[in-house]
């Protein structure tokens, strides 16, 4: 039995020096049955792959057992039964093994032997020789220059000088882990995650010693090739030009890295650019791409027309004209001649492109071109049918148009208030020049008159003045101004604008606000569908200019709406825009409007200046400039400045404004509405058939309210219509006692009427019969409108409580007013008073006043007769068409 204590590296010795013995022990008990032993035991090994071949010769079993050791050290390193069958042809038995380390970091002992159930026969062996043999002490390092897959795991072996020790082994400057393989032999494993760079990684063997000669390999680590889009086409229709990409870099260089192609088995020496050239056209193709790492295919099936794709045009000329050119090139292949195709002239920088189609195609005719410009284009052609893709773009070419007269000028008319104005138009650009400008010529002409006016003007001016005044005495109503472009090639079409000689005074146009949107003033309006020939033309200006301004304009043709955007608006400026419609006749305003690119605070400070008046301080200040205003005022701010800070009190002062305003209007509603709802309490005076004249009541007025209101008559200018020395009070007596004025007085009364009072006053009134005084009313009252019923005329003071008049049967007006009962309260005039004197009555004998005389009564207020059966129904209807004049009229002072 064998000793617990032998070590594993030598337990495959052992195991095989038991199989030894039962081996001999059954030889010689069973010599006999002894199976044969493989002979003719050979091997070959592939380095790269690190694999050994084993070959052998035996002939009556097909069962073996395979052992392989590190011969140094006797260690197992493989230990397996195997069935290999015979080659039918040279009854040889094959079995190949990978090694994990490289064949070369030791020596191994590979044995076979046949076997049969639990028979053996004895071993074969051979020995594969390593690089750590004594014969051979160099240091050394495998594998050398190995290629692997990014991500896959190698074994590097470090075999150190002999006589030295070893140190350790680095990774791309990292120390790995070893193991020892023998007594000179130390291996690594590592991982490459990542592809390795064009020179690979180091893999570096440190002897112990760092004076010691170090030894070391390099690793690539890539990916097999793998292609995409293969194609094959012809550009001179023989040949072939296949091409392809590659989908994932390999990341493997170098001659014996890199990645071959093969095209139909023919090598493709110059594939730097991923392209090779065949020689003859094949309708099936296919690509083969192979490293070290692997392989990929691609196939392609096209026919040859289906493939042209042209050369580049060569030898570019050009025929040119001032409003066409012809373009000619040639082709490098005469092939093309008979070919369909179809050519793309792109002009370079003005994003403009056209076809041309035709059989071995070699010129093309460009029209719709400028006079004296400049071109640049390029051209390009494909196959006309089964097009394919666009041949090679030629070189650039360029040209210059021949020159021709100008086009015709873009012409418009400025007019100032005092009948001067100026004809106007956009300087020509040299694209509308179509050469070198000499000058521009202006003419005024009349067609009924058959005068021409013509100016001349240098090319740097785009204006000419003119006068009305000069033209006022021709009989035709407008002017035509004509300009015309010259060069030197002759004159442009004339471009004519229409002068009115009369303006006619027509009714002023409104200005409304244009709000700058989007980059431009939007400008809308209404298309005069019946006018077919109308062009409108849309003009703008500074608003701050007066005379001779600077003028843009636009004519609009087809459309009703448009915004005016220009690069010579700026922040801060008002600008004038008005719409014109431009026929057969004077242009016609159609709108204005005024706008700001964008407003900005005023550019100077307001005049103010100040004035003391009494207690309060007048403030007043000047306009603001308009090209000093940048912008619409709102308003003005008015601000106190305390030293320490600025007070603002202009806002206040408005609302203090609005304020009284709002309290007077609604003040005078609120009387205007009391004075309707009281219009019924007015005078009514009485006429009796049983009155007694001799017996007449007079309200005494003290003298002192007479005074004051002969004073406030004073004030004011006289009314024509009514006396201005009689007043009268339309009231009733209340409860207040009787106020005597004069010892000597026989009576005299003041009462007031409150709301009811209509400032009427009888003063010096003379009369024959006796004065009388108001009593208080029996019942107390002291209510300051009453009914009509309620206002009772008596014939005695203590009979009623309302002013009773003087009476006579008829009145002093044409119309007589008709007897009333007492109880009407109708209103009859006095009749019984007379002139002081004949020449102070008036022409017609009528109520003309005279002071100190007796008269009747005169006012403003308009009186209605009461004595027929309709006198209710008259009343109602005069009291609701007069009640707002009777207001005003009897509230006069």
């Amino acid at each position: 039995m064998l000793s617990s204590s032998v070590t594993s590296s030598s337990n495959c010795y052992s195991i095989w020096l038991l199989c030894l013995f039962l081996c001999c022990s059954a030889t010689h008990t069973h010599a006999g049955d002894a199976l044969l032993r493989p002979e003719q035991l050979s091997f070959s090994q592939n380095s790269d792959l690190q694999q050994i071949v084993i070959s052998w010769v035996q002939g009556t079993t097909a069962t073996f057992d395979i052992l392989v050791l590190r011969t140094e050290h006797s260690f197992c390193v493989l230990q397996e039964t195997i069935s290999v069958p015979p080659n039918p042809i040279n009854g040889q038995h094959q079995w190949t093994w990978t090694s994990a380390e490289p064949l070369m970091c030791t020596s191994l002992s590979i044995k076979v032997r046949s076997r049969d159930g639990q028979r053996t026969s004895e071993w074969s062996s051979v020995l594969v020789e390593g690089g750590d043999m004594p014969s051979n002490p160099n240091p050394q390092m495998f594998p050398q220059d190995k290629i692997i897959h990014v991500g896959a795991t190698i074994t590097f072996c470090c075999i150190v000088e002999e006589g030295l020790s070893f140190g350790q082994i680095k990774y791309n400057n990292t120390v790995v882990n070893t193991t020892r393989l023998s007594r000179r032999t130390y291996s690594a494993v590592v991982v490459n995650r990542e592809p390795t760079k064009y020179l690979g990684t180091n893999v570096i063997c440190y002897p112990n010693n760092p004076s010691d000669q170090l030894t070391g390999s390099t690793m690539f680590a890539g990916y097999p090739p793998l292609l995409s889009n293969f194609e094959c086409e012809t550009r001179d229709l023989t040949s072939a030009v296949c091409s392809w990409n590659e989908a994932r870099e390999t990341h493997l260089y170098g001659r014996t890295r890199k990645t071959s192609y093969l095209i139909n088995n023919r090598s493709c020496s110059d594939n730097t650019e991923k392209k090779c050239t065949l020689d003859r056209w094949e309708n099936n193709w296919t690509l083969e791409a192979k490293n070290p790492l692997g392989q990929h295919n691609l196939t392609d099936l096209a026919e040859l027309s289906h493939r042209v794709r042209p050369v580049a045009p060569a030898n570019l000329t050009a025929v040119v004209h001032p409003r066409n050119a012809t373009i000619l090139w040639a082709w490098k292949y005469s092939s093309y001649s008979f070919f369909a195709l179809v050519c793309e002239v792109v002009f370079v920088s003005r994003e403009n492109k056209k076809h041309f189609l035709g059989v071995g195609l070699q010129s093309v005719v460009l029209s719709d071109m400028v006079p004296n410009e400049k071109y640049t284009l390029k051209i390009r052609c494909g196959a006309q049918r089964n097009f394919w893709k666009w041949g090679d773009w030629s070189e650039q070419f360029s040209f210059t148009t021949s020159t021709t007269v100008p086009d015709a000028p873009d012409v418009w008319v400025w007019m100032n208030r005092d009948n001067t104005g100026q004809v106007i138009w956009k300087t020509l650009e040299p694209r509308q020049s179509h050469g070198r400008l000499t000058g521009y010529k202006v003419t005024f002409q009349s067609a009924e008159e058959n005068l021409q006016h013509p100016i001349n003007v240098s090319p740097d001016i785009s204006t000419a003045p003119f006068n009305l005044t000069h033209m006022a005495t021709l009989s035709t109503d407008k002017i035509e101004a004509t300009v015309v472009a010259v060069n030197d090639d002759g004159a442009s079409l004339p471009s004519r604008v229409l002068i009115p000689l009369r303006w006619t005074e027509k009714e002023p146009i409104a200005v409304s606000r244009a709000v700058y949107t989007n980059g431009g003033f939007p400008i809308s309006w209404e298309r005069d569908d019946n006018n077919g020939t109308c062009e409108y033309v849309v003009e703008w200006y500074n608003a701050s200019c007066r005379k001779d301004c600077s003028v843009d304009w636009i004519k609009v043709a087809t459309l009703n709406n448009f915004s005016v955007r220009s690069d010579n608006f700026y922040p801060g400026v008002r600008y004038n825009f008005s719409l014109y419609c431009c026929s057969s006749e004077p242009p016609q305003l159609l709108q204005r409007l005024q706008g700001y690119m964008q407003e900005l605070v005023p550019s100077s400070p307001v005049p103010l200046s100040a004035r003391q008046q009494d207690s309060n301080i007048l403030l007043t200040w000047e306009e603001i400039p308009l090209a000093n205003r940048r912008g619409f005022l709102l308003g003005y701010n008015v601000y106190v400045n305390n030293d320490s800070s600025l007070t603002l009190i202009a806002d206040w002062l408005i609302l203090e404004i609005l304020t009284s305003l709002g309290i007077t209007s609604l003040f005078l509603v609120c009387v205007t509405f009391i004075c309707y709802k009281k219009r019924k309490c007015m005078v009514h005076i009485v006429e009796k058939p049983h009155w007694d004249s001799s017996k007449e009541m007079l309200v005494v007025i003290p003298e002192e309210d007479e005074e004051e209101d002969r004073q406030r008559m004073g004030d004011e200018p006289a009314d024509t219509d009514e006396p201005t020395s009689l007043r009268y009070y339309n009231q009733v007596a209340d409860e207040r006692p009787i106020r005597p004025r004069f010892p000597d007085s026989s009576a005299s009364s003041a009462s007031s009427m409150e709301s009811g009072r209509t400032d009427v006053t009888y003063t010096g009134i003379q009369t024959s019969g006796s004065l009388s005084a108001w009593s208080p009313s029996p019942h107390g009252s002291s209510d300051v409108c009453q009914s009509q019923a309620d206002l009772e005329f008596g014939s005695q003071i203590g009979g009623g409580g309302g002013y009773q008049p003087q009476m006579q049967p008829r009145a002093l007006t044409e119309e007589p007013f008709e007897p009333q009962a007492v109880s009407s309260g109708g209103y009859k005039p006095q009749s019984s008073w007379h002139f002081d004197s004949p020449t102070e009555a008036g022409p017609s004998g009528g109520l003309a006043p005279s002071l100190g005389s007796p008269t009747s009564v005169a006012s403003t207020q308009f009186l209605l007769p009461d004595g027929d059966e309709h006198a209710e129904e008259k009343h109602q209807q005069s009291s609701a068409a007069s009640w707002f004049t009777n207001l005003l009229s009897t509230t006069k002072p």
